[in-house]
């Protein structure tokens, strides 16, 4: 069977579709898959073992008809994405049955429920969601125990912990573990200023990658972590993958739907203030209390109790 998948737009989101995407092949493992999506969410998958090709789409409509035109015939099309422009792509696609993604239609759940709901309710099946999964070229990791610290977040800064209190974390852990800083091209300011205050604490076991991986390189490095210091993020739920032990601070979003999924090794520092979650971009109070009032002892003390 040939399958066409068009991904979520952010990293997260794909990996917490990828049991939905699972279920899909338990349905028919004699399956043939073509990923499309966004530049980051088809590099996170193209290792999969049923994938074919991938391609990275532009986000002109002529060239979407284009490139639904050139991808030939299928037998299934499943969109993930509920947006307008995916709309005119599953119109353009040609496949004998097309299904998409209806954001307003699964609610009140966690992410991964959501998109295995829509999956299993297209397929007419009950599969119950399984674990994130995700494939790694596992490259030799280092002896000494090691800690990913990610202060970046794509959906805004609303989302974002303080660089100074990551360092202070990050100099505190620097006994134990040698410190890694992850961050894509976007995140690379936080990152260095989280850099200047390690070497201001003359920490020097400390590497700086942000801006500097490949999407599977991102995943690789997460892959081999010891323990992860991170916002509500992709990065997180690549370590919820590998089941890596998570320390996840959480603002403005809502931690019932974009937790770790079954990472029994992962605890949410949060302050469950009357304005959580707003879900909004930056924050429309403008005091940022649910960032402002976590500070380094609270995620350190979740530390403890990993």
């Amino acid at each position: 069977m040939k399958i066409l998948i068009e991904l979520p737009t952010w990293l997260g989101d794909c990996v917490m579709a990828t049991p939905a995407i699972e279920n899909i092949v338990n349905f028919d493992n004699d399956v043939q898959i073509t990923f499309v999506g966004s530049f980051v969410t088809v590099e996170a998958m193209k290792s999969h073992s049923k994938v074919v090709k991938t391609v990275a789409l532009d986000k002109k409509y002529s060239a979407l008809y284009k490139t639904a035109k050139s991808l030939g015939n299928f037998d299934v099309f499943f969109s993930f994405r509920s947006s307008t422009r995916s709309k005119f792509l599953k119109f353009c696609i040609s496949a004998k049955n097309k299904y998409q993604f209806d954001k307003n239609k699964y609610q009140h759940r966690h992410q991964v429920e959501k998109y295995n709901d829509f999956i299993n309710d297209s397929l007419n099946i009950n599969f119950p969601a399984g674990k994130l999964l995700l494939s790694t070229i596992n490259f030799q990791s280092s002896t000494q125990k090691t800690v990913g610290i990610n202060p970046g977040a794509s959906y805004g800064s609303a989302k974002r912990w303080y660089p100074e209190e990551f360092a202070k974390v990050a100099s505190e852990l620097s006994d134990q573990y040698d410190i890694v800083i992850f961050g894509g091209p976007d995140e690379q300011d936080i990152a260095l200023d989280i850099e200047k205050l390690l070497i201001k604490k003359d920490v020097k076991n400390y590497k700086n990658l942000a801006g500097k991986t490949t999407i599977p390189e991102l995943i690789n490095h997460i892959s081999n972590l010891d323990l992860f210091i991170t916002g509500d993020s992709g990065p997180m739920h690549v370590a919820a993958a590998f089941e890596v032990p998570t320390v996840a601070i959480f603002g403005p979003t809502k931690d019932n739907e974009t937790s770790q999924w079954m990472n029994e090794k992962s605890l949410i520092v949060k302050k469950n203030l009357d304005c959580q979650p707003c879900m909004k971009r930056t924050c429309p109070l403008g005091h940022h209390d649910c960032m402002n009032l976590i500070k380094a002892v609270d995620v350190l003390d979740s530390v403890k109790s990993l």
